[in-house]
């Protein structure tokens, strides 16, 4: 049985139920998860194993500590949208803008009239390019932002969306440091993480790489009674599409070959702003109650102005999607609640991450939640684990 650490307030005793039943009923390995509600912090739980072997090499288990951060996959997403919506409030980017008007070198191929706004919103018609970048591309940022520059759209840009799970950061966070004069990463950490007193990071700085955990692949878990409704077997269509070398959803997904190893130190050093996020639970829920004015502290201020809160929640983009093949609902920059991308109401506004992280804010319930682990379950909008705790924390803000 594993041991649950942590904090939870009177009233929110099923949520730590919850968590506890991930690693009893649903694999978890270690995970934590921390929940703001109305200028409360009210749950604040870790467990588990930090860095766990599951390849059957010998290794000492390093156990979850309160301040264990871990790689964040696509919740980073969230965090490079919060650094462009904060310059288009403070009147330094407009979103109708053409993204050439920021970025001359984005209009080549036809690309001239694109607004902003669309690349936050997954209507670019850019979520693939035409050949695969190598790691040390990515790692080094110009080579990867002038392959997204020169390449042509994959469908009419503004006509439909579809899900751009690596490209989304370069558009966007060259777009941010085009506007603001520094990465996105740099930004992020002036403007939102260090004046907050968050531990989130886009390019984790030197000397914090011994707080950080190990991904590891999991299977999914079956199905247990009792558990909220999840299709654990995607629709054929779905399966078919990942595994098409040639589709659109595999191409997107493939984008780095070879496959980037994000437990490499140097990967997680550079900034990836689509995907290499690093941060605590803690602070993923702190941030998300930052955006709405529902933290305690420094996070009890909202970040975002009611324009800018309308601007993040959209909708911008609704309906089938062209690399997830299923529906899906976006605001500028962030998931919206919905069948693919359940949380808390239908106010509630976030981002997942690949394998199972999940941060999110609910400006109708005044709640910021911010869940990672180490343990990668197959899945790209969540899994059931995180499905389990919004059903809890449902429960217990209702």
């Amino acid at each position: 049985m594993v041991e649950i650490w942590g904090e939870t307030a009177e009233g929110y005793e099923a949520v730590r139920d919850a968590f506890a039943r991930n690693f009893r009923d649903f694999g978890e390995l270690g995970a934590a998860f921390a929940l703001y509600v109305r200028g409360r912090k009210v749950v604040d739980l870790w467990a588990g194993d930090a860095r766990p072997e599951v390849d059957g090499r010998p290794a000492p288990a390093i156990g979850w500590t309160a301040d264990t951060a871990q790689v964040l996959r696509s919740v980073t997403k969230g965090l490079t949208a919060g650094a462009a919506l904060l310059l288009a409030q403070r009147g330094q980017l407009d979103l109708d803008a053409p993204v050439a008007s920021y970025w001359p070198e984005f209009k080549a191929a036809g690309k001239e009239r694109i607004p902003v706004r669309w690349l936050l919103s997954h209507r670019a018609g850019l979520p693939a390019l035409d050949r695969q970048l190598r790691v040390e591309e990515v790692l080094a940022w110009d080579p990867a932002v002038a392959a997204v520059a020169a390449q042509e759209p994959f469908w009419e840009p503004g006509t439909a969306h579809g899900y751009h799970p690596y490209t989304y950061g370069w558009l966007v966070g060259e777009v941010v440091r085009r506007v603001s004069g520094r990465s996105v990463g740099q930004y992020f950490a002036e403007e939102i993480a260090r004046p907050l007193g968050l531990d989130l990071w886009i390019g984790l700085p030197a000397g914090a790489g011994a707080r950080v955990g190990r991904l590891v692949d999991l299977p999914a878990p079956p199905a247990a009674n009792g558990s909220p409704s999840l299709r654990l077997r995607p629709k054929r269509t779905v399966v078919e599409a990942y595994q098409d070398p040639a589709s659109l959803t595999a191409r997107a997904f493939g984008v780095v070959g070879p496959q980037l190893d994000l437990n490499d130190p140097a990967a997680q050093a550079a900034e990836i702003p689509g995907a290499n996020g690093i941060g605590t639970a803690r602070s993923v829920a702190r941030y998300y109650a930052a955006l709405i004015g529902a933290g305690d502290g420094r996070a009890a201020t909202a970040l975002f102005t009611p324009g800018t809160l309308a601007e993040a929640m959209g909708p911008a983009s609704d309906g089938p999607d062209r690399v997830l093949i299923v529906n899906s609902r976006f605001g500028h920059g962030f998931f919206r609640h919905g069948p693919t991308s359940p949380m808390t109401s239908p106010a509630a506004f976030g981002h997942p991450g690949r394998g199972g992280a999940l941060g999110f804010a609910d400006p109708e319930l005044g709640l910021g939640f911010g869940y990672v682990t180490c343990g990668m379950q197959p899945g790209v909008t969540g899994d059931i684990r995180s499905r389990n705790l919004i059903a809890a924390v449902r429960e217990c803000v209702n």
